[in-house]
């Protein structure tokens, strides 16, 4: 397997975007709106196609106001047909998020008549063309080191995540288990939702370009997912969720670039092997946590009847 400088920031950049989407699932997990990730992923569609249509131009910023928009407002519909529409938050997020994917697709479509807007890259993304867009070339003991813009905005969106998480996390902790008690207790857990969702819509908007909506969702809930397997600590079900979002993007670059060759294959998508990577730590820690999984409470049961 050769390795070259792209193939490091390939992995950087799906590093960046798996654990700015961990940091939030973690949240969403605990607060069972897993599927409110999966309708924001889908429903900023209609937004980048918009942006493009009013613009006429790819302007990344326009392009990320616009489904960073539409993202929002998929978190307040929901909330909004749940609660004026006595519908069940499960059935109003599929209302919202299939409709507007509906609609973005169609919008894409007609966009791309005109654009290169592939709606297969929203889909699954294009991570290993991401490094050859570079934006700032500082010089690292004399040589020029050159950045890639996806890792730029990934870094900051992170970061953003990061502090919010940490900033918050007293709150964060006491929203996602009991808002009643949160609200007695002077925590306005509207706001605190609402700006979860914001940072949920901006993350999956940052990591489109990179890895696609598809694998926003698995990074999103996955890594989360494990985590919970395998502790009921907060804190360290945070840490480990973006232990294994990290290691994923190492691990699903690597897969990407070896295991097609044992099948006769020349390569697959690095996005796809990271949300397989993830999807494997989950099936080890769905039957062997040490508390939690499968084979642990098979054991018990049988001991006990025995």
């Amino acid at each position: 397997m050769s390795w070259f400088p792209l193939d490091t920031w390939i992995v950087v950049i799906g590093a960046l975007a798996a654990i700015a989407c961990a940091l939030l699932g973690n949240f969403l997990v605990l607060r069972k709106m897993s599927m409110m990730g999966d309708a924001i992923s889908h429903a900023v569609l209609p937004g980048l196609a918009i942006a493009f249509l009013v613009t006429g131009a790819r302007a990344s910023l326009a392009m990320f106001i616009g489904a960073a928009i539409v993202g929002l407002f998929t978190a307040v519909f929901t909330q909004w047909i749940s609660r004026f529409g006595k519908v069940d938050e499960g059935a109003s997020m599929g209302i919202v998020f299939t409709s507007l994917f509906a609609l973005g697709l169609l919008l894409i479509v007609q966009a791309a008549d005109q654009v290169d807007l592939d709606p297969g890259c929203v889909l699954y993304g294009a991570i290993e063309l991401t490094p050859l867009d570079v934006v700032w070339r500082p010089e690292v003991l004399g040589v020029a080191l050159a950045v890639p813009r996806a890792a730029v905005v990934l870094a900051g969106v992170m970061l953003v995540n990061l502090v919010f998480v940490a900033g918050f996390f007293k709150e964060l902790r006491i929203v996602s288990f009991d808002p009643e008690l949160a609200d007695t207790m002077g925590i306005r857990s509207n706001w605190m939702h609402y700006l979860l969702m914001s940072l949920v819509a901006m993350t999956t908007v940052a990591a489109f370009e990179a890895v696609g909506s598809i694998i926003v969702i698995a990074m999103l809930i996955v890594p989360a997912a494990t985590a919970h397997l395998l502790t009921d600590r907060l804190w360290l079900m945070v840490l480990l969720s973006a232990a294994f979002a990290g290691a994923a993007a190492v691990l699903g670059h690597i897969s990407a670039l070896t295991v097609p060759g044992w099948f006769g294959f020349a390569d697959t998508s690095t996005s796809g092997m990271m949300a397989v990577v993830v999807g494997i730590f989950f099936l080890v820690a769905l039957f062997a946590a040490p508390k939690h999984g499968v084979l642990v409470r098979y054991l018990r049961k049988t001991e006990a009847a025995g």
